[in-house]
């Protein structure tokens, strides 16, 4: 998964019950160390503890990176992250006994990547493995994987002509979204009450609007394909032509059913379960 929707909906991982936030960059996770010394240590301040721990190290600093991550108030915030690698790295300069087990779980998500990379089904598998746990309907999971697919193809697709800036990616979806569903992301969560940052649209499309965001992504992909569109403002225009034709199937389905296809139904009713039964098997 690549883009904006790439692994939006895995953003968070659970370790003993504790929750740690990451963030895919530079093609690997990166996770937050304020979340990583909460669970190491013992600390009542997380932060404090990381300012006490880099004055007596000041090295430490070299191998993180400053990345937005949710922060509690749902705004996203720069925060201290580490890769797989540099996290071992700091697991060696807090003392304690919670390491070990740490290190262990580390090691075996690091190594559960590199079997996606080799086996991109297995990703697709552990992503249905996690609808599934939090109730979603089986119908609609398959739509949701297709439609994760095609995400991806298309952000492949904008990648090699010439797009790299997230706020780029996030214009072009907009782009899409306004033509087809006549709102854009932040206007259509609203519209369905999502709030937090880490709430992800598509995670509360009913059946319809997934199968009408596919077909203007797709649609979007072919035409960009065909008219060869290069740069950011090519690549718009083939953007909303894409979204048009999405639009253009809602307008014909809503006319014959007499409905909106546009919803403020969501999945917030389905209870929240905990994504740590690997780690405990």
């Amino acid at each position: 998964m690549r883009g904006n929707d790439m692994d939006s909906e895995k953003s968070l991982i659970v370790f003993q019950d504790k929750k740690i936030r990451r963030l895919w960059h530079n093609d690997e996770w990166h996770f937050s160390v304020s979340d990583i010394i909460a669970i190491l240590t013992d600390s009542k301040d997380e932060l404090a503890y990381w300012r006490k721990l880099k004055q007596r190290e000041p090295q430490l600093v070299t191998i993180c990176h400053g990345l937005k991550l949710p922060a509690k108030d749902g705004k996203l915030r720069y925060a201290d992250c580490v890769n797989t690698r540099n996290a071992f790295r700091l697991i060696q300069s807090i003392p304690s006994l919670k390491a070990e087990p740490f290190k262990q779980w580390l090691a075996k998500v690091g190594y559960e990547r590199i079997q996606e990379i080799e086996n991109p089904e297995l990703a697709q598998d552990r992503v249905k493995d996690y609808y599934e746990l939090k109730g979603y309907p089986a119908d609609w999971i398959e739509k949701r994987l297709r439609g994760i697919a095609i995400r991806q193809d298309l952000t492949d697709e904008w990648k090699f002509r010439g797009i790299q800036e997230q706020k780029d990616f996030a214009i072009l979806t907009n782009e899409i979204s306004k033509a087809t569903f006549g709102k854009t992301v932040g206007e259509y969560k609203k519209f369905k009450s999502l709030k937090r940052n880490n709430q992800n649209l598509r995670d509360h499309m009913t059946d319809w609007e997934l199968i009408l965001a596919m077909v203007g992504e797709k649609a979007t992909t072919d035409i960009t394909i065909s008219k060869d569109s290069q740069g950011f403002n090519e690549c718009k225009d083939s953007a909303l032509e894409g979204g048009t034709i999405a639009k253009n199937t809602r307008k014909e389905i809503e006319q014959k059913t007499g409905k909106s296809i546009v919803s403020n139904e969501n999945y917030l009713h389905l209870t929240e379960k905990k994504l740590n039964k690997q780690i405990k098997d």
